[in-house]
């Protein structure tokens, strides 16, 4: 592969998907290790970094639309900024992000309340065993464990006023 090579695998790689800086460079660094590099040196970063000066790739707007389709799924805020990080979104876009996926905490975490049937959606109430494992779920998709256990000891078909 040569840098002409390599500048198309980056165009069509950021055509096809909406990433980040970081996930195109891994992308290509993957891509130069399977197929090998024939010239001088070579720098995916520089890469990445010339299509984000382009707009082909903004990593805050990914950033925000990545938070909230976890939202619309019901992941809480450790769930989100742990994917924010892990994609490569700098702290400085990452904290721009946070503040609306705070605002949405209730939202999200009924979401999900939703999607399990946990608390106000099951159709009956949990014992004790059963709630514990309710919280559980609830923080490992990264919900305050104060949120969750409210939400979890919520009766079957109560309405949620409280939370606003």
């Amino acid at each position: 592969m040569d840098a002409a090579a390599l500048e198309r695998l980056a165009l069509r790689y950021v055509e096809r998907f909406a990433t980040t800086r970081a996930r195109l460079t891994a992308y290509l660094r993957r891509k130069l290790r399977e197929r090998g590099w024939d010239g001088g040196s070579v720098d995916p970063e520089a890469l990445a970094e010339k299509l984000a000066e382009l707009g082909y790739i903004d990593d805050r707007a990914f950033g925000e639309a990545r938070a909230a389709a976890m939202g619309r799924r019901g992941l809480g805020k450790r769930r989100v900024t742990g994917a924010l990080h892990h994609d490569g979104i700098d702290e400085v876009d990452s904290a721009a992000i946070v503040p609306a996926v705070e605002e949405r905490a209730v939202e999200t975490a009924l979401a999900f309340a939703r999607r399990k049937r946990i608390g106000p959606f099951a159709q009956v109430a949990a014992e004790r065993a059963v709630r514990e494992k309710q919280i559980a779920a609830m923080l490992r998709a990264g919900h305050d464990f104060a949120l969750a256990r409210r939400i979890v000891a919520m009766a079957p078909n109560e309405i949620f006023d409280t939370f606003s």
